[in-house]
């Protein structure tokens, strides 16, 4: 066992300032000499995006459906020894999902600190911090910060209106220059953001006045082993750049535990892949960025020498697409016979376990595209919500929308990237 403080951040619900708030107590915490590990709960890559800047580490997720529980408890164990403070963003409300943020923080004896959009509120704030916080016997409270205050006296307002038992972890006063700008799959990713560190900046100064610091958790070893070197001399190469970025910090991980050594290209600057036994194009926003795809022929020509070398390629979501013929009408890299559209409404949502190649992958879904095809389908997944997601095999290619896990099934995911 070992022990370190640890709180996570939770809200009534979605919308509520929560990756904000934590980016802000992670610097704020930074900046007094500590050594702060962020993680988020759920399959996201945006929030972690925002919460690496404030905290100048890697950010890992906590997934139960997708990364599975003992990944949860090696994650927050390893954490734990080489941190001085582990944060964790919740997702949606508190009570929210299965399992839940509070599932998550009862699980792990995490406290919970709850932020809450006050805007138009005054007293009743003090009755739903309350409220939530015991709604759930086993919930350990941290204590409550006021989000979007109208102004000192508010903040004083809603402070006052707490009962003794909770603690009072500041206020952050409204202000449109402290917001996050959105697009349709959340937040903006942190580099497209020119002045976050400066947001992440003021808003920390601006709570560091009587922070508390956060109870002491202690936090259990893990019955996992470290996964065989499945993957040793191997050389995996992997897109990333502004429009292939949804890569999990531990799936790199996952890969260079098996032996792997990795490479890294931009599909849309490079002209040439580096030299490697297998390919990986994550997701991202292919979308966004369709002059480049569809003016880079070399980069075309250099993935399909690949493909034709029957070297292993996995594509996931946006790297799916950007393999299609076309996306949005617009001339892709055409290594996957198939139109891609990105859609008005959201067409996959929810974690998930996928079953391939006859054993089962961690794996969530989250996207707006759509991709036709009559290229056969090798597996399907289907989420709790009902939404079937087709997994694909062209030659040496696997592609889907899904965005797999790979410490889930190291056994799986190192077969993604062997010779088919």
């Amino acid at each position: 066992m070992t022990t370190c403080n640890a709180l996570l951040i939770s809200a009534p619900a979605s919308g509520q300032g929560k990756t904000f708030i934590t980016a802000a107590l992670a610097r704020a915490w930074r900046n007094q000499g500590l050594r702060v590990q962020a993680f988020k709960c759920g399959p996201d890559f945006l929030d972690p995006m925002i919460l690496e800047v404030a905290t100048g580490r890697p950010v890992y997720n906590l997934d139960f459906t997708m990364c599975g529980e003992s990944d949860a408890q090696a994650q927050l164990y390893r954490a734990a020894q080489d941190a001085d403070l582990i944060i964790v963003e919740g997702v949606m409300g508190l009570y929210d999902g299965t399992p839940s943020s509070a599932d998550i923080a009862v699980r792990f004896n995490l406290p919970v600190l709850l932020t809450i959009d006050a805007g138009g509120m005054a007293q009743t704030f003090g009755a739903l911090a309350n409220g939530l916080l015991s709604h759930k016997p086993d919930l350990i409270p941290a204590g409550v910060l006021a989000n979007k205050t109208g102004s000192a006296g508010h903040g004083k307002l809603l402070h006052d209106s707490l009962p003794p038992h909770l603690n009072w972890f500041g206020a952050l006063q409204k202000n449109a220059a402290l917001s996050l700008p959105e697009r349709h799959l959340g937040l903006f990713r942190a580099g497209e953001i020119s002045d976050l560190e400066q947001k992440i900046e003021d808003a920390a100064k601006a709570l560091t006045q009587d922070l508390p610091r956060p109870p002491t958790v202690t936090f259990s070893a893990p019955a996992t082993q470290p996964p065989p070197k499945l993957l040793a001399g191997k050389v995996i190469a992997i897109a990333r750049d502004e429009a292939f970025c949804f890569i999990y910090q531990a799936n790199l991980d996952c890969l260079q535990d098996m032996g792997a050594s990795l490479r890294f290209f931009s599909p849309l600057d490079d002209h040439t892949l580096p030299e490697a036994d297998a390919y990986w194009l994550p997701g991202g926003y292919p979308e966004l960025h369709l002059n480049k795809i569809s003016s880079n022929l070399a980069m075309k020509n250099a993935l399909q020498a690949a493909f034709d070398a029957n070297k292993p390629i996995l594509a996931e979501c946006g790297g799916m697409m950007a393999l299609s013929t076309c996306l949005n009408d617009e001339p892709c890299f055409d290594l996957l016979s198939g139109v891609s559209k990105i859609e008005d409404r959201l067409q996959g949502l929810g974690s998930l376990k996928a079953t391939l190649l006859n054993d089962e992958l961690g794996a969530h879904t989250f996207h707006y595209g759509s991709f036709t095809t009559e290229l056969p389908r090798i597996a399907t997944a289907k989420t709790r919500f009902g939404k079937v997601e087709n997994i694909y095999q062209h030659g040496s290619i696997i592609a889907s929308f899904l965005h797999f896990y790979f410490a889930s099934n190291p056994n799986l995911a190192a077969q993604l990237f062997t010779a088919r």
